[in-house]
């Protein structure tokens, strides 16, 4: 219930939203091209080569810097790749994933599990014509 002062000091104001991934704002994912393709060490307490690059994209001409998840990849500088949001957490400033299994970024080929984000399609073991377009060997 609104009380009397609330009423005299004025209407109520929205909460202001910040959009934390300002070089895809109202876009799920966008187009850009690598520029540089490197590792990167996490912060502190973990430790590893995590691989990241840095990606100018095709239409708003942002420059920033995306993550490459999964195991291996075969980007170069002028490759393209799709992008998405999603941050990590232990690398500063990476605030972008790029999607799997689109343009210049191949899918992973051994992946059982958690497909859908690497781009892998289902592998059927059963030796019958209807799954033979599905296998990857």
């Amino acid at each position: 219930m609104v009380t009397i002062n609330q009423i005299v000091k004025g209407h109520r104001r929205a909460k202001y939203y910040k959009d934390h991934r300002i070089a895809i704002t109202k876009c799920p994912q966008k187009k850009g091209t690598c520029i540089k393709v490197y590792i990167m060490t996490p912060r502190k307490p973990n430790s590893a080569l995590r691989k990241i690059t840095r990606v100018v994209l095709h239409h708003t001409w942002h420059r920033i810097f995306a993550y490459i998840p999964g195991i291996g990849h075969r980007l170069q500088k002028h490759s393209n790749v799709l992008i998405r949001g999603g941050r990590v957490k232990d690398l500063p400033g990476v605030k972008y994933t790029i999607i799997r299994g689109k343009f210049d970024l191949m899918f992973l080929i051994n992946r059982r599990a958690g497909r859908s984000k690497y781009g892998t399609k289902k592998v059927y073991n059963r030796h019958d014509h209807r799954y033979f377009k599905y296998r990857y060997w």
